[in-house]
């Protein structure tokens, strides 16, 4: 049995050892809450100085010079000196960006229940909707992979294309209502998903005050994306420049190309809208990321109302007259399409001010 000298000892030297032990800061404990997160979804090399994937130009300009490691994300967050603003790269592809966000979410040391975001990244665009240099503002996020598909070689002579519904066994075949609700009844204008999760559209009220304050920024147009626009006559969306725009993101994990994949692209946007989305870009990866903030919303760690989706076109979707699909694939490479650069510099160009108005700064 310890005599009570003992454990007066005992109890003296704990409490020096408390004493000794150095008390966490208010500034150590405290977790960043950021009021503006940027989602962009690649970057080529380092974060700084080199060859600028999404990422860059925002890590630059904003001055998010410190690096924040978490456990599970792909690539470091960056911030910058009060941690009001943060960006990261999360992609590619749905899946990553899913779980890159999961995995921010989760981390204790972001609270970002009242912070807004801000998606941005390069796209595809019909020329019937737009050309390259444009900046969209998406209001719909469709998944182009949910669905099933017939090889066009084998498909009935008429179908337009080898795509039909998840739950169908013909193109004629409505969609489920069980799991794809009709759109046209989809009230309000707050961020709202079928139960499937194919088919998201994001705040509405807030994409029309993105677009009111940027709709008139001028985008440059160099002298190769004219020269490529012209290339692409009797087209509604090449009839002018760059311009900033409204219209629906269609995610696949496939980067598709070609004139018949476009058709199908607009019906696709079409069929799984109910006809209330229109086209406007296509990429790789909004539907994860855009699901992922949903999921954190319903635990309380995030507000996907306060989510705007930017997509500037790199690209167009299909070939030019005269050039196969092949071909055109062959002279667009990743990293250096005709409007490669452009395209990040408008989703800046357009996205800063946005992000300023949330920053409170004038």
């Amino acid at each position: 049995m310890p005599t009570r000298l003992t454990l007066l000892f005992a109890l003296a030297i704990s409490g020096l050892n408390y004493m000794a032990a150095p008390a966490k800061s208010a500034a150590q404990s405290a977790p960043l809450r950021p009021k503006v997160v940027i989602v962009a979804y690649f970057e080529i090399g380092a974060d700084t100085g080199d060859h600028p994937g999404e990422l860059q130009y925002w890590v630059e300009r904003d001055h998010l010079n410190r690096t924040i490691a978490v456990p599970g994300m792909s690539r470091a967050v960056r911030a910058n000196d009060d941690g009001s603003e943060i960006a990261m790269a999360i992609g590619p592809g749905n899946i990553n960006p899913a779980v890159n966000l999961m995995a921010l979410g989760g981390d204790p040391r972001f609270d970002l229940r009242n912070s807004h975001w801000l998606i941005n990244g390069i796209a595809g665009i019909s020329p019937a909707d737009g050309t390259i240099g444009s900046a969209v503002w998406t209001d719909f996020v469709i998944n182009g992979d949910l669905a099933k598909e017939i090889d066009p070689r084998e498909k009935p002579a008429s179908w337009p294309d080898g795509f039909l519904s998840l739950d169908g066994d013909s193109q004629t075949d409505p969609k489920s209502s069980s799991w794809e609700d009709d759109v046209r009844t989809w009230s309000g204008t707050d961020a709202h998903a079928n139960r499937r999760g194919n088919v998201i559209r994001l705040n509405l009220s807030l994409q029309d005050w993105a677009f009111h304050m940027t709709g008139n920024i001028p985008l440059p147009e160099d002298a190769e994306m004219r020269k490529l626009r012209l290339r692409y006559p009797g087209y509604t969306g090449t009839s002018k420049g760059p311009t900033v725009l409204k219209g629906a993101n269609l995610a696949t994990e496939i980067f598709w190309h070609g004139k018949l994949m476009d058709a199908w692209a607009h019906r696709w946007v079409q069929f799984e809208t109910d006809g209330v989305a229109h086209l406007g870009t296509t990429a790789m990866n909004d539907t994860g990321t855009l699901l992922a903030l949903h999921a954190l919303t319903l635990q309380g760690k995030a507000d996907w109302n306060r989510v705007l989706l930017l997509r500037t076109a790199s690209n167009f979707d299909m070939p030019p007259a005269g050039t196969s699909a092949a071909e055109n694939l062959e002279s667009e490479r990743h990293g250096s399409y005709t409007a490669y650069l452009p395209a990040l510099d408008a989703a800046y160009t357009v996205g800063h001010p946005v992000v300023a108005a949330w920053l409170g700064e004038k």
